[in-house]
Order: structure tokens, then sequence, then C-alpha cells
């Protein structure tokens, strides 16, 4: 099927359940509600990119399939929707996929360490997703944009690790599957 469909498992995910996996989801309908989040959680950059098929040329179609390889990150991944609406899949417990669909207003922060992957929703018209480095992807037309708000806590960095045995042996991912053990045993 296409990656950009719902996906319904017919499961619904509540905030709690994002918790108990270490993701943080909040509603926040304006810039005041980001901004209280990112003094309380020290994050101190932002910026914004614009990603299309003009500014990116030929490499557009492949940043997209990027985006949806099963990847981690050793920092903190924090995106807030501008626009429109997308879908982050993490892993469970279990190594089971969770779709979360975003639209305008949406934060998320994914922790460190969780295996994670990004893509938009069929419904491009108008549709503004986020990922990684990308917030916003909007149709004008048959023309694609996408406008991403990233926060760090430090400088800006997107580097992500792609899925691989050798992986569990990242100290970051060791210490985000031990954290969840630890949750889910209490």
């Amino acid at each position: 099927g296409d990656q950009r469909e719902d996906h319904d498992s017919g499961r619904p995910v509540d905030p709690a359940y994002l918790s108990k996996l270490g993701v943080l989801y909040r509603r926040c309908p304006s810039m005041s509600a980001v901004d209280a989040i990112a003094a309380q959680r020290s994050y101190k950059n932002r910026d914004e990119i614009i990603v299309s098929p003009e500014t990116m040329g030929p490499a557009y179609d492949e940043k997209v399939k990027m985006f949806f390889n099963e990847h981690l990150h050793e920092d903190e991944e924090i995106r807030y929707v501008l626009d429109g609406e997308g879908f982050f899949d993490v892993r469970d417990v279990q190594d089971e996929w969770v779709r979360i669909r975003l639209e305008k207003g949406d934060l998320i922060v994914l922790p460190a360490g969780i295996y994670h992957r990004f893509t938009t929703d069929i419904n491009n018209v108008s549709a503004v997703a986020i990922y990684g480095s990308y917030i916003s992807l909007l149709m004008f037309g048959s023309e694609k944009y996408i406008k991403a708000m990233r926060l760090f806590k430090d400088e800006p960095k997107w580097t992500p690790l792609n899925r691989a045995p050798d992986l569990e042996k990242n100290p970051v991912r060791k210490e985000y599957v031990s954290r969840e053990d630890e949750a889910h045993s209490a």
C-alpha cells in the first residue's frame, strides 16, 4: 500500500500511551504555547527550512523516500506543525509500528533513541507535514512545498541513523531501551 495512507489499526492512540513510549504530544494552538514548552525543555535554537522540487531539484523524491526509512537520532526530535498534516510512525516496546497523525497546531517530541519514520499523508493538496528537518508540506496545484520549524537544545543538527543490528549497541539507543523496559515493568 501507499505509505501515505492512514493504515488505521483500529486502535486509538492517546497521549498517555505515547507518553509511555517517551513521546511527548501537545496541542499548541499558539506560538506562545510552543515558546513555553521550549523554555521548559531548554530549547535554545530554532530554524526553518524550505524544501520543494524547486529548491531541491531532482533530489526531492529521494529525500521524501529517505524520511520513510526507519531510523533514530541521538538527540530529541522536536517538531511543530505550522499547517496541514502528516504521519510519524514510532516503534512501541513490542517493536510494532504506532502511527501518529499530526496536523496544524500539533507539537511532538520524539526521545533520543526511538526508532521512527515520517511520511506525508495522501491528501497533499493544501497539506502540510512534519518530519526530521522538514515540517510543512504544502502543495499549490502541482507545486510541492515544505517548510519546517525545528527546535534544538544546542546547535541545529539532524543526523538520522538508519536501523541496523549494530545500532542496538549505540549508547543512546541502549539508554532509551533501558528506560522503556523500566517504565513497562513497573
